[in-house]
């Protein structure tokens, strides 16, 4: 069935499905509901790994695709790997760069054996089969690499869909028969774009094929956000229960509410760290443009109820202040902020969900974020 917005409400509303869940990794565990800060070239844009503890992140995302391009897997791994090279000591997930092969390159052939592209920097021409992301990830040594899969766009030709389904299926096993690094876990990618049955059949052949975690990707790529939330209510309760869940590249504060009220267990997302460096700014009373001349002398924190160093130590004013003067001081603190607010938020869904208060607590929470 192909899910469609204009069949659907806007809701949110129980039953909801939320755990706990905890993976652990050879870098330590990982508490999920938990948000993953994207690290795409070896650092969360404008933040340190010590700012990022001090956020409280578990987990941090590195990009395959830009680090195979520069400054090269193989250097990395010569330097050490990624934890060593970028000076973070807690665990990382890598994507396997085929989200980017086909958004990135604007010129791009795919065949069964992977997929032929152009590099955005430089022009040069690349070829991407699974056993060469694997390997890409295999150097990096990450502690959870993801499957190579091929990530249609948004369309409601089936298919289209299908055929990509059944490539992705087949990257899967031989991602699955590639050997990794003793302490690297794999993840299998669900595709299948809106149409439900395709994205159940997915599931059911990549548990057969047996991963150590299950994502759904491909979504956040233009559908409706009601067809978004309606397929993550759908699918997150039937990913295998003793397995990590995982919503690739959806991150504004209600998705992942609705994620983790249906099952979810880990997601990440550029938003906090680029919406921070244009000046967007979520607080527990919303949304806050802080470049918005009415904060001009507003001498309050950016949000009363937040401990973070931005809000703990500058005004409004001093951070309008720095936006409209274009600091690079503005990127930082802004997205010191964001990222604190994302972690705080998924600590209070944790704590909801371990009182047994989840429905109390995140059904105000979803309806503020809006």
């Amino acid at each position: 069935m192909l899910l469609k917005a204009a069949e659907l409400k806007e809701s949110f509303e129980p039953p909801f499905y939320p755990r706990c869940f905890t993976l652990e990794t050879s870098h330590g565990p990982v508490h999920g509901p938990q948000f993953m800060p994207v690290g795409t070239q070896g650092t969360v844009k404008a933040l340190t790994p010590r700012d990022l503890k001090a956020s409280h992140a578990e987990m941090i995302l590195g990009n395959t695709y830009h680090l195979y391009l520069r400054p090269g897997h193989e250097r990395i791994e010569r330097l050490g790997g990624l934890h060593e090279f970028m000076r973070w000591d807690g665990p990382i997930l890598t994507d396997s760069g085929g989200f980017q092969v086909f958004s990135l390159s604007a010129l791009n052939k795919v065949t069964d054996n992977g997929v032929e592209f152009q590099s955005h920097l430089d022009g040069s021409r690349h070829f991407f089969t699974p056993e060469h992301s694997m390997a890409i990830q295999r150097a990096l040594g990450s502690d959870v690499v993801m499957a190579f899969d091929e990530c249609p766009p948004f369309t409601e030709d089936k298919a289209t869909v299908a055929k990509s389904m059944e490539r992705t299926l087949a990257w899967a096993r031989r991602c699955r028969d590639f050997k990794l690094k003793p302490h690297q876990k794999l993840f299998g990618i669900v595709q299948g774009g809106m149409f439900t049955d395709l994205r159940e059949e997915c599931l059911e052949k990549l548990v057969a094929i047996g991963f150590d975690g299950y994502a759904l990707g491909g979504l956040s790529i233009g559908e409706p956000v009601q067809v978004m939330h309606e397929m993550v209510k759908i699918m997150g309760p039937k990913m295998p229960q003793d397995k990590a869940r995982y919503l690739m590249g959806v991150g504004r504060p209600e998705d992942l509410i609705v994620g983790v009220a249906y099952g979810i267990d880990m997601f990440d997302c550029v938003m906090p760290t680029r919406n921070a460096r244009n000046g967007q700014l979520f607080t527990s009373e919303g949304k806050v443009n802080i470049k918005n001349a009415k904060y001009v002398e507003d001498t309050g924190p950016l949000d009363p109820q937040c401990d973070c160093y931005t809000c703990t130590t500058f005004t409004r004013a001093y951070l309008r202040h720095l936006f409209v003067c274009g600091e690079h001081l503005s990127g930082i603190l802004n997205s010191i902020h964001n990222v604190h607010f994302y972690l705080s938020l998924m600590r209070r869904l944790r704590d909801a969900i371990a009182q047994n208060r989840f429905d109390e607590i995140a059904l105000p929470l979803y309806t503020r974020s809006l």
